[in-house]
């Protein structure tokens, strides 16, 4: 496995392959970012993981500079999988100007997440194109924890023409049902234990979808405690675009996000009804 952290000695190690496939992390990487690896790898010759903490995603007051970094661990995982190229650019390398061009994303970049981090997705596309660019590839893949982005990121796909095929792998979980997050390490070990009750929270409104609730009905059912949970939303939507729900659809996502003590975790379920 090749370590590359400039873009003049990517391209030279790329120049021959005939197919690259591109995993975008921002590291510190746990079993979820191992089994995107493991899942693309049978599309390409070449799989490069990305590793780079993108301070254009991070607003003014979040954590960027405490955001966990673990790049000799992360590339002796890597290694085990048979990744072949680690792509850890710094910020110098990857931004070595200020960023004046940026990626303006459809309009869905300013909901849900959008509007509890403003910018944020503005960050994420621009990275993610500038990454594109830069590894060429022909696939990439993307955890669909993170469902809004994967949305995004496949309008920005097909309205600009990228040759990219982009791919959303299932939310790899802990036993217990906890999404894997690289911001889980931030979690304290009482608040572990009650960390899961986001996704039992996702659980209970999609099994009321399932037995005829609303979805005003469905998200009553929510068991989040106020008393330790700050919640910023819950919500059901359509699940091709996170439009409001009419009562014909019937693939939807319920989504949530909250904050338990210092830590905001965010989890989603898909849901057929």
């Amino acid at each position: 496995m090749d370590i590359l952290h400039t873009l003049s000695a990517l391209r030279d190690r790329l120049a021959q392959e005939p197919t690259v496939a591109l995993v975008p992390t921002m590291g510190h990487l746990h079993d979820g970012h191992i089994d995107l690896v493991r899942r693309v790898q049978p599309r390409a010759t070449c799989v490069v993981a990305s590793i780079f903490v993108n301070p254009l995603q991070f607003g003014p007051q979040e954590d960027f500079s405490r955001y966990p970094r673990s790049l000799a661990e992360d590339c002796a995982r890597l290694e085990q999988v048979g990744c072949s190229v680690v792509f850890a650019p710094s910020e110098n390398e990857m931004y070595p100007e200020p960023q004046s061009v940026t990626v303006d994303p459809s309009p869905l970049q300013n909901e849900l997440e959008g509007a509890f981090r403003p910018g944020h997705f503005r960050g994420v596309a621009t990275v993610v194109l500038k990454l594109f660019h830069m590894v060429q590839p022909q696939v990439a893949i993307f955890g669909k924890k993170d469902y809004q982005q994967t949305l995004i990121l496949r309008t920005m796909v097909r309205q600009l023409a990228l040759p990219v095929t982009l791919l959303a792998a299932e939310t790899v979980r802990a036993p217990d049902g906890l999404a894997l997050s690289s911001r889980n390490s931030y979690l304290s070990p009482a608040e572990r234990e009650r960390a899961p009750e986001l996704y039992r929270a996702l659980e209970a409104v999609a099994e009321a979808l399932k037995q005829g609730k609303t979805p005003q009905e469905s998200l009553e059912r929510s068991p989040l405690d106020p008393a330790c949970w700050s919640t910023d939303y819950m919500v059901v939507r359509r699940a091709r675009d996170l439009s409001e729900p009419t009562p014909e659809d019937r693939s939807l996502v319920v989504l949530g996000a909250a904050r338990l003590g210092r830590t905001r975790l965010i989890d989603n379920l898909e849901v057929s009804r």
